[in-house]
């Protein structure tokens, strides 16, 4: 028996025999992973089990708790265990969100600059032309007078403002430089454009898989999610989010259009279109994430669902984070008919970017060769890309489906029903590799049989024999892949 089923069984018996009450609230992850020696996944896999079995109930922020069904159960013969759910056909609106815990257990496991980065969230450094920009930070930062620090709360300084307009118009789809809003990276354009269109209790339409930092956003802001089946290839069901707006009171929509995390499936030109005309026709607002959107692998870049924006409802989020600077946390936002809303919400919250770092992004843009870095990244991405899918061929076992990307820097792996991705994240962690499993991109914490992986990372003797590893852990799994 495996050490969560043990747990599981402990824990019933105490639950079924009434030492534990109904309304008893569990210990916390953290408790029970001191008290038991037991790792933070393998304690929520427990949970995970017990609440399947109808034994014990998540509440928001406040942990696990014993059932009024677990008296019943005293009484009653078992009846074998109830399949959770596992059709993407359509919308469903999650029961509650509490996602952060097992986001923050899963991803600070994988800060070790010793582990494999495969389920990182960010590129390798060694991408990004950093010397250079930290020339551009020494010398703008030298002229920084008083009055400059000042002057241009919160929308951010001017002359950055105009080198992001002038690539919007490169794109074909003009942005007037005054419109824009700077943020604290595009996490932070996100935030404030969800709290400018949305209240607690309102209902969001979120990806299904999609960012687990919009689950978390939501979760924080007490909204409830309604979760919208997206495939590999071709993005979002628009047919799944046309009929749960006909019939929920959908307040706003948080979608990324193009190379999305974690698929890196991406609308046609011709979906985001209709995409937008959907949402004018509700007129429900759309926080578009677009952090990956230059890093395509094509002949042209793809147009955002901004684009296609003729009523000021879609609200433009990126930043330079996934392409030119990870740590200087420069964003923005193109918030149309919301201005306003979002510019008061950042003077209530951070006030302003980091000046320093927005002068060293804009004297980048304009005398550094972004472009030229761009195509550098694109071919980087696309070669690593290359040598992933050949490794998972190589040692993963047949049958396993993988997305297949035209950009952005994650693929998708599926495995068959029953597979358990948090025991392989356990497993592969103790071998010096993460990797990101299905249920942190979840209200719902399903896609347990799935998982995501970087590319962004130089391939390697040492991503090799990692993957090599990750196919012999994942066969003990069999029948499961």
């Amino acid at each position: 028996m495996k050490r969560y089923e043990q747990l599981v069984e402990l824990l019933a018996t105490d639950i079924r025999n009434g030492r534990l009450a109904p309304g008893t609230r569990l210990p916390s992850i953290r408790t029970l992973t001191a008290r038991h020696g037991l790792s933070a996944s393998t304690a929520f896999k427990a949970y995970y089990r017990l609440e399947e079995k109808g034994l014990v109930r998540a509440r928001p922020r406040s942990g696990y708790y014993v059932t009024a069904l677990a008296m019943q159960q005293q009484a009653a013969p078992a009846r074998g265990r109830v399949a959770r759910h596992a059709g993407r056909a359509s919308a469903r609106v999650a029961p509650r969100l509490d996602v952060s815990e097992l986001v923050f257990s899963v991803l600070g496991a994988a800060q070790d600059p010793d582990i494999v980065p495969l389920g990182s969230a960010f590129a390798a450094s060694s991408l990004f032309p950093l010397q250079r920009l930290g020339k551009s930070l020494a010398r703008t930062a030298r002229h920084i007078h008083g009055q400059d620090a000042v002057a241009h709360l919160p929308q951010g300084d001017p002359g950055l403002r105009e080198q992001i307009a002038l690539r919007y118009l490169a794109m074909g789809m003009p942005q007037a430089a005054e419109e824009l809003i700077v943020t604290s990276g595009a996490l932070e354009g996100l935030n404030l454009c969800l709290t400018a269109v949305a209240r607690p209790g309102d209902l969001v339409a979120i990806e299904s898989p999609g960012f687990y930092a919009g689950l978390q956003a939501l979760e924080r802001l007490k909204m409830k999610a309604l979760e919208i089946p997206v495939h590999p290839q071709d993005g979002l069901d628009l047919g799944a989010l046309a009929d749960a707006l006909r019939r929920h009171p959908v307040r706003a929509c948080w979608f990324m259009t193009s190379f999305q995390n974690p698929m890196g499936a991406s609308l046609s030109a011709e979906k985001k279109q209709a995409l937008v005309a959907l949402l004018a026709s509700h007129d429900v607002p759309l926080i578009e994430d677009d952090v990956y959107g230059e890093l395509y692998f094509g002949s042209r870049c793809p147009l955002p669902a901004k684009a296609f924006d003729r009523k000021g409802l879609v609200m433009h989020c990126s930043s330079f984070s996934k392409t030119l600077a990870p740590g200087y946390r420069v964003g923005w936002v193109s918030p149309g008919r919301f201005g306003q809303q979002v510019e008061r919400l950042k003077l209530m919250t951070t006030l302003s970017a980091s000046l320093p770092a927005q002068l060293a992004v804009a004297d980048y843009l304009q005398h550094g060769g972004y472009d030229k870095h761009l195509r550098r990244l694109r071919h980087a991405m696309e070669s690593q890309l290359s040598s992933l899918l050949a490794a998972i061929a190589r040692h993963f076992p047949e049958g396993v489906r993988v997305s297949r990307p035209a950009g952005g820097y994650f693929v998708w792996v599926e495995f068959a029903a029953g597979f358990d991705a948090l025991a392989l994240h356990e497993a592969a962690l103790a071998h010096g590799i993460s990797v990101a499993p299905g249920p942190i991109f979840s209200a719902r914490r399903d896609f347990r049989h799935c998982l995501r992986l970087n590319y962004g990372h130089p391939w390697d003797a040492r991503f090799e024999a990692a993957m090599q590893t990750l196919g012999r852990l994942i066969r003990l799994q069999a029948p499961y892949v």
